[in-house]
C-alpha cells in the first residue's frame, strides 16, 4: 500500500508559497484569527479555501450555502470564486462573530455577492426546502452534532450533480485512534458512518486541513 507524506508545517508554508497568493482580506481575516487563541481552528486552511474555489470554477458554481460563518473567511474565499452574478448564503446563530465577518466582507467589496443571515441553520434549512430554494454547492463547517441533520436537510436543497462538502470530518486524526472515544469524536465517527452506507450521494474523504468530505448528489 502506498503511503502519503508526512504533511509537516514547513511542507504546508511551501504549499502556500506555491500557489496562487491570497486576497489581502483574506489575509487580514487570517491575522485576526490568531489573536483569538484555540478557536481559530475553526477557521478552514489555506488548503481547502484553494480547492473550493477550484472546485466552484471547474463546476461553474453560482448559487452557493455555507453552514458556518465563524470570521467570513471560507465565505469570503468561495465569494473571489464566484462569476460576477454568484451568490453565496451563509449562515451562522452567533451575533457576535458574524458581524466580525461582515466587515471583512465589506473590505473586500463582496457584500453584493454575500448574504448573512443570523439564524438557527436547521429551522432554515427547512424554510429553503419549503419555498423550494436550490444550491449547485453547500459547504458545512458549523455544530458536528448536527452535522447529519445538515446532510439529510441538504440533500432537499442541492441540484442534482451538486455538492455537499463537509469540514473536519477527520476531527484532528481521532477518528482513528481506538483510545479516544470522546463525545465529538464519536459524533463524528457516526457521521462518517452515516455518509459512507448513503445510497444517494457517492461521496470521498479528501485528506485536507482537518479532512474534507465531498459528496454529490446522484
Amino acid at each position: 500500500m502506498l503511503k502519503n507524506i508526512e504533511v509537516t508545517q514547513d511542507l504546508l508554508d511551501y504549499v502556500y508559497d506555491h500557489s496562487y497568493p491570497l486576497h489581502p482580506v483574506q489575509k487580514d481575516i487570517l491575522n485576526h484569527n490568531k489573536t483569538l487563541g484555540d478557536i481559530q481552528r475553526m477557521q478552514i486552511s489555506e488548503t481547502q479555501g484553494h480547492f473550493l474555489q477550484l472546485i466552484i470554477k471547474l463546476y461553474k458554481v453560482v448559487n452557493c450555502l455555507e453552514i458556518g460563518t465563524f470570521t467570513g473567511f471560507s465565505a469570503l474565499t468561495m465569494a473571489l470564486a464566484l462569476p460576477d452574478k454568484g451568490k453565496i448564503i451563509t449562515l451562522d446563530h452567533d451575533v457576535k462573530i458574524s458581524e466580525v465577518a461582515k466587515t471583512f466582507f465589506k473590505k473586500a467589496n463582496l457584500e453584493n455577492k454575500i448574504n448573512t443571515e443570523i439564524a438557527s441553520a436547521l429551522e432554515t434549512l427547512k424554510i429553503f426546502s419549503k419555498n423550494r430554494r436550490t444550491f449547485d454547492l453547500i459547504f458545512v463547517d458549523a455544530d458536528k452534532g448536527n452535522y447529519i441533520n445538515y446532510f439529510d436537510l441538504s440533500l432537499n436543497l442541492i441540484k442534482k450533480n451538486g455538492l455537499i462538502i463537509f469540514d473536519n470530518v477527520l476531527w484532528h486524526g481521532d477518528v482513528v485512534k481506538k483510545s479516544i472515544n470522546d463525545k465529538q469524536t464519536q459524533i463524528m465517527r457516526e457521521f462518517n458512518k452515516y455518509i459512507k452506507n448513503d445510497r444517494r450521494t457517492e461521496k470521498t474523504i479528501l485528506a485536507l486541513g482537518d479532512g474534507l468530505t465531498i459528496c454529490r448528489k446522484l
